[in-house]
């Protein structure tokens, strides 16, 4: 049976999923032009770099796809929104590239320059675009398919869940929210006379712990998932350690099959040896050394291509209210050292004067009409820059918060101060799955992401990350 996961499985499949597309792209463009040039296609590919042309288109469509989230294969879907999805897609990839096509007809498979000596010119025809549709169409297609096969009841992973508290209900709801990643949950598992939170959900409870054995055989069981809360002399360990042995299902724990399905570590019921013995490798000084080397080149970069934005953005915040332009604020780094952040200027002077901090609203009153939008697009963040050259923070991270707050939250939530053991970003795992917290509920379910961002943290998951934030800036989303 397929296994999907998030880290890294997920970034596995969905690399499958950006290879196939291009590959479907790439035959069909060609099919269509060995189909109309029959001998000549092999000049209009190498001689006119026409392969370099449909490699750009490639690149083009598969981009739009990532910002419609079309690449997101843990967010779960209907099959009205992705067919919504899919034509809203497919509709801009036909309009952003025929508006290519008509400023750089060059760019077109077919194209030919006037040249002296009589050469015959051709400005194109209607292969690329012909072939253009039908890749888009087939891609459409390819993803009908995909959604259909992984939510057939005869296919994808059959989950056995042995529990009835909370942690049971909260994974299978999550595995029946994400049907699209293959799971199907089969039934619950129960022990003598267990209290059960199970029964809101049309999941059965199939039978107690004693009869494990045989619920697996009956009901062709790919995996059982242990989702018991107290597991103090209940865990049904010889029948668990024959199913193992004897290969007749996988054995894996609620809350990691709970971290792969949500992207975040549930910390209400996590255990610190669970978290201890789960995996990740130690990392190097040479890994250290490349972060610092990958970050200070992001922020240059970031310097050099955002300066005239926030030569604007200073412009509008004085004309939009009184007061300076930026402003510091004393935050928490890594290893809890208190350092000064540098922002845009997004509220009227003196908002906490008189009050004391509190938490930024949704819809905060003391936000001007141009800090609305700094906010919105994260633009107000782009002085951070400078607290990245100077090591006081990452690209990628958790949210850099207030030491006030650190110090009411550190007492309030078990595990909170682990965040800290990593620099502060710019933006983070947490930032661009949940958005601004104000208030403790929002700071424990931020600080799910930011424990599974430490957990898994690598170059790549920072660059999948930055991706994620790229499409937030562009399309405004979150507060």
């Amino acid at each position: 049976m397929w296994h999907f996961s998030l880290q890294p499985s997920v970034w596995l499949k969905t690399l499958l999923l950006l290879l196939v597309e291009a590959g479907i792209i790439f035959s069909a463009v060609i099919l269509g032009l060995w189909i109309r040039y029959d001998e000549d296609y092999t000049r209009i590919l190498f001689v006119q770099r026409g392969i370099y042309k449909i490699a750009m288109t490639t690149v083009v469509s598969q981009f739009i796809f990532y910002l419609y989230s079309l690449y997101d294969i843990s967010k779960p879907r209907i099959r009205r929104e992705l067919l919504l999805d899919l034509f809203q897609a497919v509709g801009t990839v036909l309009v952003v590239l025929g508006v290519v096509f008509v400023l750089r007809p060059t760019l077109l498979i077919g194209y030919e320059e006037v040249v002296p000596g009589g050469a015959k010119i051709r400005f194109g025809n209607r292969v690329p675009l012909l072939a253009m549709i039908t890749a888009l169409t087939l891609m459409m297609l390819w993803r009908l398919i995909i959604h259909w096969l992984l939510r057939h009841p005869r296919l994808g992973e059959r989950l056995l869940i042995i529990g009835t508290d909370r942690l049971a209900s909260d994974v299978a709801r999550e595995a029946m929210a994400r049907a699209d990643l293959g799971y199907k949950v089969v039934g619950f598992v129960a022990e003598q006379d267990q209290p059960t939170v199970t029964q809101e959900l049309p999941v059965p409870l199939l039978g107690t712990v004693a009869t494990l054995d045989l619920l697996v055989r009956e009901y062709r069981i790919d995996r059982v998932v242990v989702a018991l809360e107290d597991r103090r002399g209940h865990l049904p360990v010889d029948q668990l350690l024959r199913i193992r042995l004897e290969g007749k299902a996988f054995i894996e724990e609620g809350t990691s099959l709970y971290e792969r399905l949500t992207g975040c570590i549930n910390v209400r019921m996590l255990r610190p040896s669970w978290l201890i013995f789960s995996g990740g490798g130690r990392r190097t000084n040479f890994w250290h050394t490349l972060r610092r080397l990958f970050n200070i080149v992001l922020a240059l970069v970031g310097l050099l291509v955002t300066w005239p934005v926030m030569i604007l953005v200073a412009i509008a915040i004085k004309l939009d209210s009184r007061g300076p332009v930026f402003y510091s604020q004393a935050r928490v780094g890594q290893h809890d050292r208190v350092f000064r952040i540098h922002k845009f200027r997004s509220m009227v002077i003196d908002a906490e004067e008189g009050g004391g901090p509190q938490w930024a609203q949704s819809r905060d009153p003391r936000i001007t009409r141009v800090g609305r939008f700094l906010r919105k697009s994260r633009i107000d963040e782009l002085p951070q820059f400078l607290n990245v050259l100077r090591g006081e923070m990452s690209f990628v991270g958790p949210r850099a918060e207030r030491p006030y707050f650190v110090d009411q939250l550190n007492q309030q939530i078990p595990f909170y101060s682990q965040r800290h053991l990593v620099e502060p970003g710019l933006t983070g795992w947490a930032q661009v799955n949940y958005g601004y917290g104000a208030s403790v509920e929002d700071a424990i379910e931020k600080l799910q992401y930011d424990l599974y961002y430490i957990k898994n943290v690598s170059l790549l998951f920072d660059i999948w990350i930055l991706f994620k934030s790229i499409r937030i800036v562009l399309f405004g989303y979150g507060r």
